[in-house]
């Protein structure tokens, strides 16, 4: 996902599997996605900028045909059955045909470019009809003072603008919420209001020492969109 030479190996040293083990959690969350949305089985779909390509197993395991693309090809070591293509996205055409997948998924990536709407042209003409774009971005409403502790991290996103940014760029029905990253909040009103809690009275230290903590204060946004017929 990364943009010069100099952070080509982005993913490989600070995503290592030393610092950051694989986890459980790109299958809970690619659950979720696809029965909250009704994401069709076996439908085409593209994970753009799929890092060490976690999320994108989550869906084939889900049921659906993912494809991927990214600088990196570290998913290539992890998980080489994905068809994956290497692509500088900020540069370079998606090396899809036009109207190729039913959904696009990405997840932390779309800050990571100072034109991020290259990118999103390209998800939208490589979308068939009808078909959905589904991002994760950090909420810089809430994130600020954290968000650039990725030095990598080039253009910030709200709610309003994040919106905007996929209405300008050709989608419909484009909707966009607060997304807390823990699996237990999805499906209670409980949980949610407690994470709230969390992220407003607990100092940050805590993050070192409680995921809790951490995806409590680390809001997401998460935005939804459709490629018009």
């Amino acid at each position: 996902m990364s943009q010069t030479d100099s952070t080509k190996d982005y993913v490989d040293i600070i995503y290592n599997q030393v610092d950051r083990p694989f986890t459980s959690y790109p299958s809970k969350m690619t659950k979720y996605l696809v029965e909250r949305f009704n994401l069709k089985q076996d439908s085409a779909l593209l994970d753009f900028g799929c890092g060490r390509g976690e999320f994108t197993q989550g869906f084939v395991e889900n049921g659906l045909n993912a494809s991927a693309i990214d600088m990196s090809d570290y998913i290539s070591k992890t998980y080489p059955h994905i068809n994956f293509k290497q692509c500088d996205m900020l540069n370079e055409k998606f090396p899809f045909e036009d109207n190729t997948f039913d959904y696009a998924y990405s997840k932390s990536v779309i800050e990571h470019f100072y034109y991020p709407e290259k990118i999103i042209k390209e998800v939208h003409r490589v979308l068939r009809p009808n078909g959905l774009t589904l991002i994760l971005t950090p909420d810089w409403e809430v994130v600020y003072k954290m968000f650039y502790d990725d030095y990598t991290h080039r253009t910030p996103f709200t709610k309003v603008s994040l919106k905007d940014f996929l209405l300008i760029n050709g989608f419909v029905d484009v909707h966009v919420e607060k997304f807390i990253q823990l699996p237990s909040v999805w499906k209670s009103d409980i949980a949610k209001v407690a994470s709230q809690l969390t992220a407003m009275t607990c100092p940050d230290f805590l993050k070192e020492k409680s995921k809790w903590v951490r995806f409590s204060k680390e809001m997401m946004l998460l935005a939804v969109a459709r490629k018009a017929e």
